[in-house]
């Protein structure tokens, strides 16, 4: 039998990169890769820094496209203006998404799109219908640049006439932090973060809320659009996501508040109202939000692990939130609900969820676990890091929240690319990463006999 030519072998290897499943890891794997060449170029880095900067450049792009916001270094001294530009290009890019970026140009400069890019963009948007891409790729477009210019004036007047800043600076502030906010990630033009605007309702406030809406996902605000006022006409997935945001919400900021209301070396001496906006704060930014205005490392046991389980359940499904998604956490609480009361179908409202949807959710549930427990007990073995700082940094990575206890940029280079390789796979999804690792080309035709293992 006559082996197949390299010709062959290579057109058999662009087709199957081709797959719309495996655009989707490939354009952030690509996309970082420039970015890191682009960091790389003279004028990016400020002067005196040392080292050849290669793992700093990729670190930052690496985490810039998957709109996470760890850094190994501090981007407000590190990198110069036009670095910290091409940061936030990265990290808007990133945000709305390669392949949905591609589909946009593809509109704009030939009017229409082939089969193959609407159904990569299906897949980067989690849509069932495809005929939908389209129309809720222009809104996604629509709603994110609106929604961050007028963050960005609310925040700029906040640095002009809270802060002292020259209307140029604080419009530079207010435009970094509104993109930073609305796509999830959280790099800072301070050192500290959010630190020294703690309590600062103006600030505070608009930020969390931008947090909190990128992370709801462009179909649920696109059908928020059209039925916010008749909640009852919502689809299971908005239900689940706009409901769960908010419960996750509130229990996230009365656990903050509750633990360290009260902790002098996090927000102990603040007044009443710093208090109160701190509190909303630390219960948005865990679900992927990636600001601070606290030091983490100074919070107590109890707050490091709340925020850890946050970050690990992270946004709504096709935002830029990581995590293993708000859809996926009830739903499979609805399951354990169903199993306790021995219904045979988990139904939620009016209607039953498909068995190959409860698989799903499981998948990326023990997915996600295994990824987090396999990156934490790299850390443990490559770096001389606790147990709690391991496990915090890894789910911040998976998450792509971005918050640290202060460790990111002591960690040695191997557990620094573990760390890049948790924020790709988080970005692009566990689903998505395992069926473009190992996608069936032809479908099962077959049943084999049933069987029931002892379970428990």
């Amino acid at each position: 039998m006559a082996l197949p030519s390299r010709r062959s072998r290579w057109s058999a290897l662009v087709t199957a990169l081709a797959h719309p499943v495996r655009i989707l890891p490939v354009t952030f794997v690509v996309g970082s890769i420039v970015g890191t060449l682009i960091l790389l170029l003279p004028g990016m880095r400020s002067e005196g820094q040392s080292g050849n900067g290669l793992l700093e450049a990729s670190f930052t792009s690496v985490s810039a496209v998957t709109v996470t916001g760890l850094s190994t270094v501090d981007t407000s001294t590190y990198w110069t203006p036009l670095g910290q530009v091409v940061v936030l290009v990265l990290v808007q890019i990133g945000g709305f998404g390669f392949v949905t970026l591609a589909t946009i140009l593809g509109v704009v400069v030939g009017g229409r799109i082939g089969l193959r890019s609407r159904l990569a963009a299906q897949v980067d948007l989690h849509l069932v219908n495809l005929g939908e891409v389209i129309p809720l790729v222009k809104r996604i477009l629509t709603t994110m640049l609106a929604f961050e210019a007028a963050v960005a004036v609310v925040l700029t007047v906040g640095f002009a006439s809270r802060h002292g800043e020259g209307w140029g600076d604080a419009a530079w502030h207010g435009v970094f932090y509104s993109v930073m906010a609305f796509n999830n990630a959280g790099f800072a033009l301070a050192s500290d973060s959010l630190v020294g605007y703690a309590g600062d309702a103006a600030l505070i406030l608009p930020i969390s809320l931008a947090v909190f809406v990128g992370a709801m996902g462009f179909p649920v605000l696109a059908e928020l659009s059209k039925r916010w006022r008749r909640p009852e006409r919502w689809s299971i997935h908005t239900r689940l996501t706009v409901w769960g945001s908010f419960l996750l919400l509130g229990a996230g900021t009365l656990l903050f508040a509750v633990v360290e209301w009260n902790n002098s070396a996090t927000m102990g001496s603040m007044t009443f109202t710093e208090k109160l906006v701190t509190s909303i704060e630390g219960g948005v930014m865990p679900r992927s939000g990636g600001f601070n205005s606290i030091d983490y490392a100074e919070a107590r046991p109890e707050t490091t692990l709340i925020s850890t389980i946050m970050m690990f359940i992270g946004g709504g499904s096709a935002s830029t939130a990581g995590g293993i998604k708000i859809t996926t956490f009830f739903l499979l609480g609805y399951v354990i609900l169903a199993e306790v009361r021995g219904d045979p179908d988990v139904a939620i409202g009016s209607r039953r969820i498909g068995a190959s949807t409860l698989r799903q959710a499981l998948t990326v549930a023990l997915l996600a676990v295994m990824l987090v427990v396999v990156g934490t007990l790299a850390l443990l073995a490559m770096a001389e890091v606790t147990l709690e700082e391991a496990l915090f940094e890894v789910t911040s990575a998976f998450g792509t929240t971005g918050l640290s206890m202060g460790v990111t940029g002591t960690l040695p280079p191997g557990a620094q690319v573990v760390l890049m390789t948790l924020m790709l796979i988080g970005r692009v999804g566990t689903v998505a990463t395992a069926s473009a690792l190992a996608l069936r080309t032809q479908p099962r035709r077959f049943h084999l006999p049933e069987e029931r293992p002892i379970i428990g």
